[in-house]
């Protein structure tokens, strides 16, 4: 989960402007506000697709499991964007929990079963993701890996 969240922010540092196409290609909903925002874009797709299945297969584990993982944890992602551009929040600010929780909780319960895991290790593992998350990202952010501390 750290890899297929992760990605994005490191691609944005080292790619730069580069690929920044934003997901929702600007697009508003019908409330007039943007479906996404400008922060989720194509190469952050592309970086988690490519690097959480990598990882997963160095880390003796299913290719596959990588992929299906950075596909959910980018629609825990996408959707935790969905709900903050609905509540008037700019791209990139923080929403606690709502900025954690979803790229989690999703990606453990669709791979569950093939990481053969209890409804309690989801919990468990949410919140250290949750608690690991907040403290990696003061880390990038005095790295400059990130724009914000969070």
């Amino acid at each position: 989960m750290t890899l297929a969240n992760g990605a994005p922010v490191i691609a944005k540092k080292v790619l730069g402007p580069r690929f920044a196409f934003p997901l929702d290609r600007g697009a508003l909903f019908f409330d007039g506000r943007p479906v996404f925002g400008s922060s989720k874009t194509v190469r952050g797709i592309v970086a988690s697709l490519v690097v959480t299945p990598i990882g997963a297969a160095a880390l003796g584990l299913n290719y596959e499991l990588g992929v299906l993982m950075a596909i959910v944890a980018m629609a825990g992602d996408l959707f935790s964007s969905f709900l903050k551009r609905r509540i008037s929040l700019p791209p990139s600010s923080q929403a606690m929990g709502l900025d954690q929780v979803p790229e989690s909780l999703f990606p453990l319960l669709a791979c569950r079963d093939m990481l053969g895991l209890s409804y309690a290790d989801v919990f468990v593992a949410v919140v250290i993701f949750f608690a690991g998350e907040l403290a990696i990202s003061r880390v990038l952010y005095m790295l400059r890996f990130r724009d914000q501390p969070y």
